[in-house]
Protein backbone atom coordinates (compact mmCIF):
# COMPACT_ATOMS: atom_id res chain seq x y z
CA UNK A 1 0.00 0.00 0.00
CA UNK A 2 2.97 2.26 0.79
CA UNK A 3 4.10 1.88 -2.63
CA UNK A 4 0.83 3.24 -4.23
CA UNK A 5 0.99 6.46 -1.72
CA UNK A 6 4.37 7.76 -2.56
CA UNK A 7 4.37 10.72 -5.07
CA UNK A 8 6.45 8.47 -8.07
CA UNK A 9 3.48 6.41 -7.89
CA UNK A 10 1.76 8.51 -9.53
CA UNK A 11 3.56 9.79 -12.34
CA UNK A 12 3.61 5.61 -13.03
CA UNK A 13 0.23 5.38 -13.10
CA UNK A 14 -0.39 8.48 -15.22
CA UNK A 15 2.64 7.30 -17.72
CA UNK A 16 1.27 3.77 -17.85
CA UNK A 17 -2.05 4.47 -18.48
CA UNK A 18 -1.88 7.80 -20.65
CA UNK A 19 -3.60 5.67 -24.14
CA UNK A 20 -6.12 4.43 -21.49
CA UNK A 21 -6.70 8.21 -19.99
CA UNK A 22 -6.94 9.23 -23.80
CA UNK A 23 -10.20 6.70 -24.24
CA UNK A 24 -11.77 7.97 -21.18
CA UNK A 25 -11.11 11.66 -21.57
CA UNK A 26 -12.39 11.18 -25.63
CA UNK A 27 -15.16 8.60 -24.32
CA UNK A 28 -16.35 12.03 -22.06
CA UNK A 29 -16.41 14.66 -24.21
CA UNK A 30 -17.88 12.68 -27.04
CA UNK A 31 -20.70 10.95 -24.90
CA UNK A 32 -21.23 14.56 -23.43
CA UNK A 33 -22.88 15.33 -26.83
CA UNK A 34 -24.00 12.48 -28.22
CA UNK A 35 -27.81 12.26 -29.43
CA UNK A 36 -27.58 16.14 -30.00
CA UNK A 37 -28.12 17.48 -33.44
CA UNK A 38 -25.32 19.37 -33.41
CA UNK A 39 -22.90 17.07 -31.58
CA UNK A 40 -19.37 18.20 -31.14
CA UNK A 41 -20.19 21.39 -32.36
CA UNK A 42 -21.49 22.70 -29.39
CA UNK A 43 -18.16 22.63 -27.46
CA UNK A 44 -17.49 25.16 -30.03
CA UNK A 45 -21.03 27.08 -30.23
CA UNK A 46 -21.22 27.44 -25.97
CA UNK A 47 -17.91 29.81 -25.68
CA UNK A 48 -19.43 31.53 -28.87
CA UNK A 49 -22.65 31.90 -27.48
CA UNK A 50 -21.55 32.58 -24.03
CA UNK A 51 -19.16 35.36 -25.27
CA UNK A 52 -22.03 37.08 -27.29
CA UNK A 53 -24.16 37.34 -24.32
CA UNK A 54 -21.59 38.40 -21.84
CA UNK A 55 -20.70 41.25 -24.66
CA UNK A 56 -24.28 42.25 -24.70
CA UNK A 57 -25.14 42.41 -21.36
CA UNK A 58 -21.71 44.14 -19.81
CA UNK A 59 -20.86 46.09 -22.53
CA UNK A 60 -24.90 47.67 -23.76
CA UNK A 61 -27.05 46.86 -21.04
CA UNK A 62 -24.71 47.50 -18.02
CA UNK A 63 -22.12 49.75 -20.10
CA UNK A 64 -19.43 48.68 -17.89
CA UNK A 65 -16.01 49.61 -18.47
CA UNK A 66 -12.89 47.26 -17.13
CA UNK A 67 -11.75 49.65 -13.71
CA UNK A 68 -13.48 51.95 -14.84
CA UNK A 69 -11.43 53.12 -17.30
CA UNK A 70 -12.87 54.82 -20.55
CA UNK A 71 -10.26 53.10 -22.62
CA UNK A 72 -11.77 49.97 -22.36
CA UNK A 73 -14.30 49.40 -25.17
CA UNK A 74 -17.00 46.86 -25.30
CA UNK A 75 -15.18 44.30 -27.09
CA UNK A 76 -12.78 44.16 -25.17
CA UNK A 77 -14.31 44.76 -21.53
CA UNK A 78 -16.08 41.40 -23.00
CA UNK A 79 -12.98 39.04 -23.76
CA UNK A 80 -11.65 40.75 -20.03
CA UNK A 81 -14.04 39.01 -18.59
CA UNK A 82 -14.15 36.03 -21.03
CA UNK A 83 -10.52 35.27 -20.33
CA UNK A 84 -10.92 34.87 -16.68
CA UNK A 85 -14.14 33.14 -16.91
CA UNK A 86 -12.37 30.85 -19.00
CA UNK A 87 -10.26 30.26 -16.59
CA UNK A 88 -12.87 29.71 -13.62
CA UNK A 89 -14.78 27.64 -15.91
CA UNK A 90 -12.06 25.06 -16.44
CA UNK A 91 -11.49 24.08 -12.44
CA UNK A 92 -15.20 25.08 -11.56
CA UNK A 93 -16.02 21.70 -14.15
CA UNK A 94 -13.25 19.72 -12.12
CA UNK A 95 -14.55 20.65 -8.92
CA UNK A 96 -18.76 20.40 -9.50
CA UNK A 97 -18.08 16.69 -11.54
CA UNK A 98 -15.78 14.91 -8.29
CA UNK A 99 -17.91 14.07 -6.71
CA UNK A 100 -19.83 11.59 -8.87
CA UNK A 101 -16.61 10.53 -10.77
CA UNK A 102 -16.08 7.52 -9.16
CA UNK A 103 -19.86 6.77 -8.17
CA UNK A 104 -20.43 6.72 -11.99
CA UNK A 105 -17.55 4.76 -13.04
CA UNK A 106 -18.90 2.57 -9.97
CA UNK A 107 -18.63 -0.36 -12.34
CA UNK A 108 -14.99 -0.51 -12.21
CA UNK A 109 -14.79 0.04 -8.73
CA UNK A 110 -14.82 -3.64 -8.29
CA UNK A 111 -12.48 -4.81 -10.63
CA UNK A 112 -9.01 -5.17 -9.30
CA UNK A 113 -7.01 -4.39 -11.98
CA UNK A 114 -8.61 -1.03 -12.62
CA UNK A 115 -6.21 2.20 -11.82
CA UNK A 116 -9.11 4.38 -10.45
CA UNK A 117 -7.13 6.99 -10.04
CA UNK A 118 -6.95 7.92 -13.31
CA UNK A 119 -10.40 8.75 -13.50
CA UNK A 120 -9.28 12.14 -12.13
CA UNK A 121 -6.79 12.49 -14.90
CA UNK A 122 -9.61 11.61 -17.79
CA UNK A 123 -11.80 14.24 -15.82
CA UNK A 124 -9.06 16.80 -15.66
CA UNK A 125 -8.25 16.20 -19.65
CA UNK A 126 -12.05 16.43 -20.39
CA UNK A 127 -12.32 19.83 -19.25
CA UNK A 128 -8.92 21.41 -20.71
CA UNK A 129 -10.44 19.53 -24.02
CA UNK A 130 -13.11 22.08 -23.64
CA UNK A 131 -11.33 25.00 -21.82
CA UNK A 132 -8.89 24.84 -25.22
CA UNK A 133 -12.15 25.24 -27.64
CA UNK A 134 -12.88 28.62 -25.78
CA UNK A 135 -9.91 29.74 -26.10
CA UNK A 136 -9.85 28.87 -29.66
CA UNK A 137 -12.91 31.37 -29.66
CA UNK A 138 -11.14 33.72 -27.08
CA UNK A 139 -8.21 34.27 -29.38
CA UNK A 140 -10.51 34.48 -32.59
CA UNK A 141 -12.38 37.40 -31.34
CA UNK A 142 -9.51 39.29 -29.94
CA UNK A 143 -8.17 38.87 -33.49
CA UNK A 144 -10.93 40.41 -35.40
CA UNK A 145 -12.30 42.84 -32.94
CA UNK A 146 -9.44 44.19 -30.96
CA UNK A 147 -6.90 43.00 -34.04
CA UNK A 148 -4.04 42.59 -31.64
CA UNK A 149 -2.86 39.32 -30.98
CA UNK A 150 0.23 38.84 -28.81
CA UNK A 151 2.81 36.42 -29.12
CA UNK A 152 3.33 36.04 -25.39
CA UNK A 153 -0.16 33.55 -25.79
CA UNK A 154 2.50 30.64 -26.07
CA UNK A 155 3.20 30.90 -22.36
CA UNK A 156 -0.26 30.45 -21.76
CA UNK A 157 0.33 26.51 -21.36
CA UNK A 158 2.85 27.25 -18.81
CA UNK A 159 0.49 29.29 -17.21
CA UNK A 160 -2.75 26.98 -17.02
CA UNK A 161 -0.26 23.73 -16.16
CA UNK A 162 -0.21 24.60 -12.40
CA UNK A 163 -3.62 24.94 -12.17
CA UNK A 164 -4.19 21.72 -13.77
CA UNK A 165 -2.62 20.41 -10.58
CA UNK A 166 -4.46 21.75 -8.28
CA UNK A 167 -7.10 20.85 -10.27
CA UNK A 168 -6.36 17.31 -9.97
CA UNK A 169 -5.62 17.22 -6.42
CA UNK A 170 -9.35 19.00 -5.34
CA UNK A 171 -10.54 16.33 -8.01
CA UNK A 172 -9.45 13.68 -5.92
CA UNK A 173 -9.95 14.56 -2.75
CA UNK A 174 -13.59 15.00 -3.67
CA UNK A 175 -14.22 11.76 -6.03
CA UNK A 176 -12.88 9.93 -3.26
CA UNK A 177 -15.14 12.24 -0.10
CA UNK A 178 -18.30 12.38 -2.63
CA UNK A 179 -18.44 8.25 -2.16
CA UNK A 180 -18.96 8.13 1.09
CA UNK A 181 -20.99 11.31 1.59
CA UNK A 182 -23.40 11.90 -1.27
CA UNK A 183 -24.11 15.37 0.33
CA UNK A 184 -20.79 16.72 -1.10
CA UNK A 185 -22.18 17.62 -4.56
CA UNK A 186 -24.11 20.29 -3.01
CA UNK A 187 -21.16 21.82 -1.29
CA UNK A 188 -18.90 21.80 -4.48
CA UNK A 189 -21.46 23.30 -6.55
CA UNK A 190 -21.37 26.18 -3.90
CA UNK A 191 -17.83 26.36 -3.52
CA UNK A 192 -17.51 26.68 -7.49
CA UNK A 193 -19.33 29.75 -7.17
CA UNK A 194 -17.81 31.55 -3.86
CA UNK A 195 -14.75 30.57 -6.32
CA UNK A 196 -15.76 32.89 -9.09
CA UNK A 197 -17.22 35.57 -7.06
CA UNK A 198 -14.35 36.00 -4.86
CA UNK A 199 -11.71 36.10 -7.64
CA UNK A 200 -10.91 38.58 -10.76
CA UNK A 201 -12.54 36.83 -13.02
CA UNK A 202 -15.27 39.78 -13.06
CA UNK A 203 -13.66 42.46 -12.05
CA UNK A 204 -9.82 44.08 -11.50
CA UNK A 205 -8.16 43.41 -8.10
CA UNK A 206 -7.67 47.12 -8.31
CA UNK A 207 -11.61 47.59 -7.84
CA UNK A 208 -10.56 45.97 -4.10
CA UNK A 209 -9.99 48.26 -1.18
CA UNK A 210 -6.35 47.84 -0.42
CA UNK A 211 -6.99 45.96 2.36
CA UNK A 212 -8.31 42.94 1.07
CA UNK A 213 -6.20 42.62 -1.92
CA UNK A 214 -3.71 40.53 -0.38
CA UNK A 215 -6.80 37.93 0.82
CA UNK A 216 -8.31 37.71 -2.64
CA UNK A 217 -4.68 35.58 -3.64
CA UNK A 218 -5.53 32.99 -1.41
CA UNK A 219 -7.89 32.17 -4.07
CA UNK A 220 -6.31 29.75 -6.41
CA UNK A 221 -7.64 31.32 -9.57
CA UNK A 222 -6.50 34.89 -8.15
CA UNK A 223 -2.61 34.44 -9.84
CA UNK A 224 -3.81 32.45 -13.02
CA UNK A 225 -6.56 34.84 -13.93
CA UNK A 226 -4.36 37.62 -13.75
CA UNK A 227 -1.04 36.15 -15.53
CA UNK A 228 -3.74 34.26 -18.03
CA UNK A 229 -4.58 37.93 -18.87
CA UNK A 230 -1.04 38.89 -19.18
CA UNK A 231 0.09 36.75 -21.47
CA UNK A 232 -2.94 36.58 -23.90
CA UNK A 233 -4.28 39.94 -23.77
CA UNK A 234 -1.62 42.29 -22.57
CA UNK A 235 1.76 41.13 -23.66
CA UNK A 236 3.37 40.70 -20.89
CA UNK A 237 5.45 37.40 -19.81
CA UNK A 238 4.54 35.74 -16.70
CA UNK A 239 5.63 36.25 -13.48
CA UNK A 240 8.38 33.88 -13.48
CA UNK A 241 9.08 33.77 -9.49
CA UNK A 242 5.33 33.64 -9.05
CA UNK A 243 4.71 31.05 -11.51
CA UNK A 244 7.31 28.67 -9.67
CA UNK A 245 6.26 29.07 -5.98
CA UNK A 246 2.18 28.46 -7.30
CA UNK A 247 3.28 25.20 -9.06
CA UNK A 248 5.50 23.96 -6.13
CA UNK A 249 2.20 24.15 -4.03
CA UNK A 250 0.47 23.23 -7.04
CA UNK A 251 2.46 19.83 -6.86
CA UNK A 252 1.91 19.56 -2.99
CA UNK A 253 -1.92 19.69 -3.51
CA UNK A 254 -2.09 17.52 -6.04
CA UNK A 255 -0.01 15.01 -4.22
CA UNK A 256 -2.10 15.35 -0.94
CA UNK A 257 -5.17 14.63 -3.11
CA UNK A 258 -3.68 11.61 -4.69
CA UNK A 259 -2.73 10.58 -1.01
CA UNK A 260 -6.19 10.75 0.38
CA UNK A 261 -7.66 8.96 -2.74
CA UNK A 262 -5.26 5.86 -2.66
CA UNK A 263 -5.30 5.85 1.40
CA UNK A 264 -9.23 5.54 1.28
CA UNK A 265 -10.39 3.71 -1.87
CA UNK A 266 -10.25 0.38 0.04
CA UNK A 267 -13.61 1.27 1.23
CA UNK A 268 -15.17 2.46 -2.20
CA UNK A 269 -16.44 -1.38 -2.76
CA UNK A 270 -18.28 -1.48 0.20
CA UNK A 271 -20.62 1.88 -0.20
CA UNK A 272 -20.90 1.93 -3.92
Amino acid sequence: MSNLLSPASALRSFARHRKLIYQLAKREVLGRYRGSIAGLAWSFFNPLLMLAVYTFVFSYVFNARWGGSAETNRAEFAIILFAGIMVHGFLSECISRAPMLVLANASYVKKVVFPLEILTWSAVASSLFHMVITLAVLLVAQFLLLHRLPLTVVYFPLVIAPLAMVAAGVTWFFAALGVYYRDIGQITGLLATVLLFMSPALYPITALPEAMRKWIYLNPLTFIIEQSRNVLMWGLPPDWMGLLKYSVGSLVLAYLGYYWFQLVRRGFADVV
